[in-house]
């Protein structure tokens, strides 16, 4: 993969983690938080805050770029952000959708690895 689309991978990731960690819950205190690590190609949002007399605190998405892929190893959304990431320019065949066991990746549309 060369450096411009490396770049260009990161601005997309980025952008579209802002983008969900924008939609505040309407229910709740819970914030969402994103955490971008360009040195090690980590992107995640995590939520925190109140939900009533509970405690949040997790990771909603992880996505890491691992060589010349793209991989979603954890999708918290309710329609996938792989559609978004594809929509906003990662090809399809870049993406790894990696919270889903090796054997069913190849059903999927997207890059088993």
């Amino acid at each position: 993969m060369d450096t411009f689309s490396l770049e260009h991978w990161r601005d997309i990731i980025e952008r579209v983690l802002l983008d969900y960690a924008a939609i505040a819950y309407s229910y709740s205190e819970v914030k969402k938080e994103t955490v971008f690590d360009r040195k090690q190609d980590r992107y995640l949002i995590v939520i925190l805050g109140w939900e009533g007399h509970r405690y949040e605190h997790g990771c909603t998405i992880h996505i890491d770029i691992i060589g010349d892929k793209v991989w979603i190893q954890r999708d918290g959304t309710e329609e996938g952000i792989a559609l978004d990431l594809e929509n906003a320019g990662i090809p399809k065949n870049h993406i790894v959708l990696g919270f889903k066991p090796p054997e069913i990746r190849p059903m999927t549309g997207y890059a088993v690895a």
